[in-house]
């Protein structure tokens, strides 16, 4: 099963959140986009559940030598989540990652500035909060965003997406009060492997969703 493109995988999404949401179980409800390509999907989880819609940067950390191999991530502020496995079986230590760290820390403090335009980020206590991103691969960004949440006092954090690998998806369930995920292909091996469109959005995308003028 592959979604046309990320808005109707949202539009599908939203249509299950919207389900929990009338059976009482979303109360006060605030959706928080993991971005880029989050946004484009949970523009349509807010607008069906009339919810305002935020953004949560957060940012991969990648090995040294190869960049997609994803052994931590980070949200705002926080300290960097790290796969302890993946460094030992990379045999790496922090001192390696603090390159990348200290870039990828500079790349997501840009997109916050860019997309908050001096906003201040929403607050997240005493809501059920709809942390939603494009798919699940292994979680790691997911895993940095949820705890970066919890931190903030929401009353309930659901984490939605449209794919997610199974294992992911267990990994979330510590992580997160509710995890709804449309599918769990077996074989995952991508998230753009299961949209038939899944072009890169742009930060120009990411403002538009949020209403943003520059």
């Amino acid at each position: 099963m592959r979604f046309r493109d990320r808005r109707q995988a949202g539009r599908e999404l939203a249509e299950k959140l919207r389900t929990r949401q009338d059976a009482g179980a979303l109360p006060h409800p605030l959706v928080l986009a993991l971005p880029r390509g989050g946004v484009a999907v949970a523009s349509e989880v807010a607008a069906a559940l009339d919810a305002p819609l935020d953004v949560l940067v957060v940012r991969k950390i990648g090995a040294p030598f190869q960049e997609e191999y994803g052994v931590g991530a980070m949200a705002g502020d926080e300290v960097p989540l790290l796969d302890e496995d993946a460094l030992r079986h990379l045999g790496l230590g922090v001192a390696d990652l603090a390159p990348v760290i200290e870039r990828e820390r500079a790349e997501l403090r840009r997109r916050e500035r860019l997309y908050r335009q001096g906003r201040p980020g929403p607050d997240l206590r005493g809501r059920t909060v709809i942390v939603v991103d494009d798919g699940l691969a292994t979680g790691s960004t997911a895993r940095a965003a949820l705890r970066s949440v919890h931190r903030q006092e929401p009353a309930r954090v659901v984490l939605a997406a449209p794919v997610c690998s199974p294992e992911a998806a267990e990994l979330m369930r510590a992580e997160a009060d509710e995890v709804l995920c449309l599918h769990q292909p077996a074989a995952f091996m991508a998230v753009g492997l299961w949209y038939e469109n899944f072009d890169q959005l742009t930060d120009q995308d990411v403002l538009e969703a949020l209403h943003v003028q520059l």
